[in-house]
């Protein structure tokens, strides 16, 4: 059984490697596009990292085996929204881009400072906090996805802040929702378990199929945003 065990660690191990080979030579590629493109409307810049981002799910499923499944997309709203998901993977990075287009990613500022890629999440329209100032990056999300969301933007945050290893739950930051109440949006729940085929934590993928439901919109005109962070929480926990 060690034996098997161990050469089914190997074959991973193989997976893994040519995965990430061609997944480095795609972003690559999908920057440099990004780059060539970035005097151009949103929408065309958005349309190149959707369409790379699908050639990226494709890949995934081709080498190592994963497959998606989402459930719930009667769900999206018609108009703009702020997505709250839980954070176990990179995998959801990638694909919450293409599901919720248009589509703005809150994440730290450090980020942009990555040759080539920060320059990416910058033409993207990303939203870049400094985490070590959190009322200035409340402030910034507030007035940043305020504007997003004018423009028919979706604003997509984890408000656990960092990734969370399956199937656990972390603490949730109410910067999301104050920004859906004060910007009058709905607050859209999503839960995913990537982080069984894509770990945190490990660089080898696991063959399955990972599970997205969107859940039910959150009227944000009643409650306070801790209350309407915690209605959320309580629906991606229990859907988990």
């Amino acid at each position: 059984m060690g034996s098997v065990n161990g050469m089914l660690k190997i074959w991973q191990g193989v997976r893994a490697f040519v995965f990430y080979s061609g997944l480095v030579v795609l972003v690559l590629l999908m920057l440099l596009a990004l780059c060539l493109v970035g005097f151009l409307p949103f929408r065309y810049r958005q349309l190149c990292v959707t369409s790379g981002n699908r050639v990226i799910m494709l890949w995934l499923r081709l080498i190592c085996g994963v497959r998606i499944q989402v459930s719930g997309l009667d769900n999206i709203p018609t108009k703009a929204c702020v997505v709250l998901s839980n954070h176990q993977s990179t995998w959801e990075t990638f694909f919450l881009q293409n599901l919720f287009v248009p589509a703005s990613v809150i994440l730290k500022r450090e980020l942009l400072w990555i040759p080539f890629f920060g320059w990416g999440l910058y033409f993207m329209r990303a939203i870049a906090i400094k985490r070590s100032n959190p009322a200035g990056a409340i402030r910034q999300v507030l007035k940043q996805g305020k504007q997003r969301l004018a423009q028919g933007i979706n604003v997509v945050i984890f408000p656990e802040g960092t990734r969370v290893r399956a199937p656990e739950l972390g603490n949730f930051m109410t910067s999301g929702a104050a920004l859906a109440k004060s910007a009058g949006v709905q607050l859209l729940p999503v839960r995913h378990d990537a982080g069984h085929c894509w770990p945190a934590t490990s660089w080898l993928k696991t063959p399955g199929t990972i599970n997205l439901v969107i859940g039910p919109p959150i009227d944000t005109a009643q409650g306070t945003p801790r209350e309407l962070t915690e209605t959320a929480r309580q629906w991606i926990d229990s859907a988990l």
